[in-house]
């Protein structure tokens, strides 16, 4: 089945310079198994298309039940140098939660 990444998860996002950063958490430390599976630095960069110019990288941090995406040349220069309305990330993670992923009935904890 698909659903929204936003059923299983939360996230966090913030800026440095033009890089978006965002922190992605299971709601369910038993769901981090999907989101490793499902969001990959790949899917990420083509879930924001042409908003994402430079590379997506992906860290795990299986410890947390998380993920922390860096997507770089993101964030149209950042700061003041930017026109775009969200020069600083912060509405980036709601984004991603709206990326759908693919998963079992039975997988969902």
């Amino acid at each position: 089945m698909k659903l929204p990444l936003h059923k299983i998860a939360h996230a966090r996002s913030g800026d440095k310079g033009d890089a978006s950063n965002i922190g992605l958490i299971a709601y369910n430390p038993a769901n981090y198994k999907i989101i490793e599976r499902e969001v990959t630095a790949a899917r990420v960069k083509e879930h924001f298309g042409d908003l994402v110019a430079g590379d997506v990288v992906r860290y795990e941090l299986p410890n947390l039940g998380a993920l922390n995406l860096l997507l770089y040349e993101a964030l149209g220069g950042g700061g003041t140098l930017s026109l775009r309305i969200d020069a600083q990330g912060k509405t980036m993670g709601a984004g991603l939660l709206s990326m759908e992923i693919d998963m079992e009935e039975s997988e969902l904890a």
